[in-house]
């Protein structure tokens, strides 16, 4: 079996799920990772074969299953930067990007030394692109999941950047005294969990089925739990003028105004991404908060 017959396999199974676009990019992701054979090489030596095609085509298999390529992979991209990925994370998304890029457009002008603390830092992807873009930052990772910090500690090394990884459960207020005792942050960013359990109705199942639901859902009677407790955290953590940044759930976004607004914060924006829904937002802490 050749690789153009492999591929002719795919989009016989995979087109009617994907469509013909996306089913070519799994399969030319899963050759250059697997045999390190790239698109053009194909195309140059069409009745190229490999030995053991099991292996993509178990990946076939799964990806019938809906199961995301990302973890297929074992990696993805984020911000320009390899990440490992696996079922003890999220999946990185282009809004997150955005979040990312926002923090970084705001702060490349600062030559200052700053200390930024990412809250919920699943693979490490929001840290670890900081780390790597502002290298006045002194950047710290906190998570609930052990598993979680485990790849992204690999992530600091394989993108070789220093980030401090605190394994620590941001719902508990004994987390900031212990783990964080004297500490004061420029920065706090937070992409927390934020699909409302009512929401699971619209989650594509390569989502609902694989990615874990501790660092997606929260109930629908508190959906803002995680934003309450870490606006807290950072009035007492951020210094005066020091910035909070969230991303959230686009239904929620004159919720999170009141929130911060409850809590004394100014100069609050409310920012869209690239398609149009209300997914961050930006405030300052004020010195009399």
């Amino acid at each position: 079996m050749n690789l153009k017959e492999i591929q002719h396999t795919f989009h016989t199974e995979l087109d009617p799920l994907y469509g013909k676009e996306e089913v070519n990019s799994f399969f030319f992701m899963l050759i250059e990772s697997y045999y390190q054979i790239s698109r053009i090489k194909l195309a140059i030596e069409p009745e190229l074969s490999v030995e053991n095609y099991d292996t993509i085509l178990n990946a076939l298999g799964l990806l019938k299953n809906q199961y995301p390529i990302q973890y297929i992979l074992g990696e993805t991209e984020f911000y320009g930067l390899p990440f490992k990925v696996n079922k003890n994370t999220l999946i990185p998304r282009p809004e997150t990007e955005e979040l990312v890029e926002w923090i970084v457009r705001i702060q490349t002008a600062n030559k200052q030394q700053i200390r930024i603390l990412d809250i919920g830092t699943g693979s490490g992807c929001i840290a670890i692109s900081l780390a790597k873009q502002l290298p006045n930052a002194k950047v710290y990772a906190l998570d609930i999941s052990a598993d979680a910090l485990k790849i992204a500690k690999q992530n600091a090394e394989l993108n070789k950047v220093q980030v401090e990884f605190v394994e620590a459960n941001i719902l508990n207020s004994e987390t900031w005294i212990t783990d964080f005792k004297n500490s004061k942050f420029d920065i706090i960013v937070s992409n927390p969990p934020y699909v409302r359990e009512k929401e699971k109705q619209y989650m594509k199942p390569n989502v609902l089925e694989n990615e874990p639901h501790l660092a997606l859902f929260v109930e629908d009677h508190d959906p803002l739990l995680f934003y309450k407790m870490i606006t807290e955290f950072a009035v007492d953590r951020l210094v005066d003028k020091g910035k909070l940044f969230f991303e959230i759930n686009e239904y929620l976004g004159n919720d999170m105004i009141q929130l911060l607004e409850k809590h004394h914060f100014g100069d609050i924006e409310l920012k869209q991404d690239m398609f149009r829904k209300d997914r961050m937002v930006k405030a300052v802490k004020t010195i009399n908060n």
